[in-house]
Parts: structure tokens; sequence; C-alpha cells
């Protein structure tokens, strides 16, 4: 049976843990942490940090369902608007790609310490003066390195594919997949990247079978034609009714993750209405 989560990553403006606790309001099973700023930004999250968030989680009794490490802006003292993913595991700058490896650690280490069973991460789209088949050698590299720290962790890491990333479809990350050659490796499954990308979801969920370590949810205007802008479920074109049964088809059993960063001057709104239009599903 499908259980509902919901990202921090829509709480950008309040605490890591006032966050968990506002989730817990709305009814989910499930909480997402996000890893970088405003919450668990690696490199200045420390033991006092993480023990307030396990006591948030305590308090509340929310799961989690992830630690969604595809971004860390943090990183950058002002963040150029094509920062998202950068640094990348697909830079050529080994110092860069390095940074981004190891950040990942800290990413798996706070999945091991709240329960998480995953992480996710973006491969990242190739930079000028990178093309694309050596960008897929770094790739390999990085995770190969990733996945040697996160397996004796117990935690998953799934490639969240997205338009325009080296990775960016189903076809592309489940052949990653079988590249790896992994168990550990998965696909962490964002519905609106399948729909924008021009895919059909549910399709997309059966083929992804066995191979999927979490899920985010969102609604999407206008699929391929349309624009990439998460909205809450019920404002947009997809059938959640398709999707939750193509999961129910598969055996998942894990979290559905909504994922509604778009809302942060209302994010209590998008949580209340998301649970909502859902709950009948899950």
């Amino acid at each position: 049976m499908v259980e509902l989560a919901f990202s921090t990553n829509a709480y950008t403006r309040h605490s890591l843990p006032e966050a968990v606790r506002r989730i817990a309001d709305h009814g989910y099973a499930g909480v997402e942490l996000l890893g970088d700023d405003p919450h668990a930004y690696f490199p200045e999250f420390g033991d006092d940090d993480r023990e307030t968030v396990r006591e948030a989680l305590e308090e509340t009794d929310l799961a989690v369902s992830n630690i969604n490490a595809n971004t860390a802006m943090g990183y950058y003292d002002d963040a150029p608007p094509s920062s998202f993913f950068e640094p990348s595991v697909i830079r050529a700058d080994d110092e860069a790609r390095e940074w981004r490896v190891a950040y990942t650690k800290r990413a798996i280490d706070l999945a091991a310490t709240v329960g998480s069973p995953a992480v996710c991460l973006a491969s990242g789209r190739p930079l000028p003066g990178t093309v694309p088949e050596e960008a897929r050698e770094y790739l390999h590299q990085s995770l190969h390195e990733i996945l040697d720290y996160a397996e004796p962790r117990g935690v998953d890491v799934g490639i969240e594919f997205e338009p325009e990333l080296l990775i960016e479809n189903t076809e592309e990350v489940l052949a990653l997949i079988d590249e790896i050659g992994r168990d550990s490796l998965g696909v962490n499954l964002d519905v609106g990247h399948a729909a924008v990308y021009g895919e059909d979801v549910a399709e997309s969920i059966r083929a992804s079978a066995g191979s999927i370590t979490g899920v985010h949810l969102e609604d999407i205007v206008g699929g391929r034609r349309g624009k990439h802008y998460h909205r809450i479920p019920g404002e947009g074109d997809l059938d959640f009714r398709t999707i939750f049964d193509a999961l129910e088809d598969i055996g998942y059993d894990g979290f559905a993750t909504l994922e509604l960063y778009t809302y942060p001057d209302e994010p209590d709104r998008a949580a209340r209405e998301a649970y909502a239009e859902l709950e009948a599903y899950a």
C-alpha cells in the first residue's frame, strides 16, 4: 500500500524541525527532508541540527521517505539561474565533482541517522566543453563511489531524471541502472518529469517496476506542451487514479512524496489541499 509523504522543500520559509511538525499536522505518514539550504545543507548541518530533527520526527511519529539531495544551492553565495544541479556528479572539474560526491555521502549519513530508505540525486546537465559521452563516464565513476558508501549503510540511491539533464527520461535511467548493475541504484520517479518529457506516466511506472526507490508527485498543466511547473494535484492535467493504479499493479508499497516547492508562500495550503485530493487514492 502506498503511503503519502510531503517534502520540506515547500517550507523554505521555516526551519526544518518546524516544517516536519507542520507537515504532520496535515495527516501525512511521511516526510522528505530537503538536503540543501535552508534545511540540511550538509557543510553547515551539524550534530545539534540532526538532534533537533530527530526530536521533531519522534514527536510527530513521521517516517522519512527520502533525503532529497538533488540540489546544493547553499554552495553559492549568489546562485546563478542555472545552478540548480551544480556542482554535479558529471562535472569535468575533478574538485567540483568530488565535492558533490562527498555531499551525497553526507546525505546518506543523514538517511542512515533518521531511517530514510533512500536519497535521491540528479545527474546534472553536461556543461559546455563536456560532451555527453564523457559526462556518462564521470557519472559512472561517481555513482560507484557513492554506492560503495551507501550499501554498507543500508541506503538506496535513486536517480531522478528530468528533461534537459544528462539522464532525462525513463528509458535513459533504466539503461543507466542496468549499466551500473547494482541493486542499491534505482529511480526516484517524478511523475511530472515523465509527463513533461511526453511519456505516459503509468507506463513509465510499469517499466520501472522493481527499480523505484521513491516517487515524487505533483500536477502538471499541458504535459509535453506545457511548462515544467509543480502544481497542487487537481490543478493540472495528470490522472492520479491511473498513477496510483499503476503503482498498485507493480506492487509498489513505499512512499509517494508530494514535491510542491513552488508554494513557499503558502506551504500549509499546498500540503492540506494535496492531501485532500490524493487521500482516497493511497
